[in-house]
């Protein structure tokens, strides 16, 4: 009885084609890994260290039918100017009133209750967002 191989003997001739191949991938799979990697983290502090003012809706309270008072609580650099954007919103969700409050002041932490004056009684208020100039 004869033994029937299957492959060449091992380490007799080098590596094979298979193996060179799979090495390959592996060095291009990490290259591509890590330069995503480094773009997420990029684009993350670009976003983060790129916002100058940020701001919060802490609460809004309907005190008459033309009107909405906003308690907004604003954080951003010293010395960064900008505005944020505030609206009003009816029960049906159409937008009753909309107002854009510029924050100049010297200081890094502003805690402000905003008027909207609005058309139609709000059942809501929302922040749409803040730019930095």
């Amino acid at each position: 009885m004869s033994a029937v191989r299957e492959g060449l003997p091992e380490g007799r001739y080098g590596r094979s084609a298979d193996e060179r191949a799979d090495r390959k991938l592996k060095i291009v799979g990490s290259v591509l890994g890590v330069a995503l990697l480094g773009l997420v983290g990029w684009f993350g502090y670009d976003y983060i260290a790129g916002q100058r003012i940020s701001a919060e809706l802490i609460k809004f309270d309907v005190s008459a039918d033309d009107r909405v008072q906003a308690h907004l609580e604003v954080r951003k650099d010293r010395d960064a100017k900008g505005s944020c954007t505030l609206r009003a919103l009816a029960e049906d969700g159409s937008e009753v009133g909309h107002k854009d409050v510029r924050f100049d002041q010297a200081t890094d932490r502003i805690d402000e209750v905003v008027t909207v004056r609005t058309t139609a009684k709000a059942t809501s208020a929302e922040l749409l967002g803040c730019t930095s100039e």
